[in-house]
């Protein structure tokens, strides 16, 4: 099964580039599909998301839930993975 992770983002943001870093780590071995959006191309994103980026999402932005911003939480993306999705 292949879980869906959402990552909000921007250019020239080192934050961002950490979260992403890390993600890739925590990732490996993992059936995922990361979709990355850029918060600065949607005025909506922008306005509700933009101080808080990086924004980690499990499933989509719309549906999904947060599962971290600023910095990775690795015991809950871990869990995300790990559990399949659930929890």
């Amino acid at each position: 099964m292949t879980l869906q992770l959402t990552l909000l983002s921007r250019a020239y943001c080192h934050l961002c580039d950490d979260m992403r870093e890390g993600l890739r780590r925590l990732a490996a071995g993992h059936d995922i599909a990361l979709d990355e959006l850029d918060v600065d191309a949607s005025p909506e994103l922008e306005s509700r998301y933009g101080e808080r980026v990086p924004v980690l999402f499990a499933g989509p932005v719309a549906t999904g839930r947060e599962l971290c911003h600023h910095f990775l939480d690795e015991g809950r993306v871990r869990a995300f993975l790990t559990g399949g999705g659930a929890g």
